[in-house]
């Protein structure tokens, strides 16, 4: 794909993204109106909307159009943005800013916070369901795909990273530790991602094995950029408070390797998710683009 713009294409797709969750919520004004505000607040705060460009990307790498999975691929942004929500509670890790905004219990008070996390989790699954009755995809694939995303958030997912996380906390953690963590954490839904828009556009198993290769890569990358940045960037440029690892006691890669092995990490999990693709022609050139994205970032 010669002279692929991979901004260009990244703020196509947000927009893409954007309107079509502005869609698919539930209005502002809509019974009850506190919730829905709170909803819309987190959803609408920022955002790379990585999860459901990747999922886009996968669709057009295996040959199918983006658009056919924008609104299955929102569930994706619904699920992470619920999961920041309840991240940032004071039972978490307390956090009073994301996306460079006050956090949404710092605006709507802890009760509403958690309950409008809650009620995006399962908006996203209603979305899945909302396909299905619109006859937008097989239902063996969106059994398939619902069934992965409830993996990718519950015990064996985000939840089981997040209790683990918590255990950590002020502890000497392995290495090994520190990969499900972050595997189970971050990387179990970037994964998700991936997958969803390969299943939902049609890969052959084949294809499907090579994408959830560059999935588990890409989310690792993306993990261990993220401790990097808590390290070495400003409050200013993630938009939430940095260096709040290390006063945590959290296990991060920079703490347990050093800093040179982190970022020699960072740069083996980008080859690996290169080396995934390499069976895939200029159509999978955006997913390689985001991979670099995500590693050169610096929010």
């Amino acid at each position: 794909m010669s002279g692929f713009d991979i901004h260009a294409y990244l703020d196509r797709g947000r927009r893409l993204v954007d309107a079509a969750l502005d869609r698919l919520l539930p209005p502002e004004t809509a019974q009850p109106p506190a919730l829905h505000k709170a909803m819309r607040y987190s959803i609408f705060a920022g955002g790379k909307r990585l999860r459901p460009l990747l999922a886009m990307a996968a669709a057009e790498a295996v040959g199918a159009q983006p658009e056919t999975v924008l609104d299955e691929a929102c569930s994706l942004e619904l699920i992470h943005t619920y999961t920041l929500i309840h991240d940032d509670l004071p039972a978490m890790d307390n956090d009073d800013f994301r996306r460079g905004m006050p956090t949404s219990h710092k605006v709507f008070g802890e009760a509403m916070a958690i309950l409008a996390g809650d009620a995006l989790q399962t908006q996203a699954f209603g979305l899945l369901a909302r396909a299905y009755t619109l006859g937008r995809h097989s239902p063996e694939r969106l059994v398939q795909v619902s069934g992965m995303l409830a993996d990718a958030c519950g015990s064996q997912g985000v939840i089981g990273g997040q209790v683990v996380d918590i255990e950590s906390e002020g502890s000497s953690v392995s290495l090994e530790t520190l990969d499900y963590i972050h595997a189970h954490k971050t990387g179990k839904l970037i994964h998700a991602a991936v997958m969803l828009g390969a299943i939902l556009g049609g890969a052959t198993p084949a294809r499907q094995q090579a994408l959830a290769c560059y999935g588990k890569a890409i989310g690792l990358a993306f993990q261990i950029t993220d401790d990097i940045l808590d390290v070495v960037s400003t409050t200013e440029q993630l938009g939430k408070t940095v260096g709040k690892d290390a006063q945590a006691g959290k296990a991060t890669y920079p703490g347990l390797l050093g800093m040179d092995e982190a970022r020699r990490m960072q740069l083996h999990y980008l080859a690996l998710s290169l080396a995934a693709l390499d069976g895939y022609d200029e159509k999978a050139e955006p997913l390689r683009a985001i991979g670099r994205v995500i590693v050169e970032r610096n929010n």
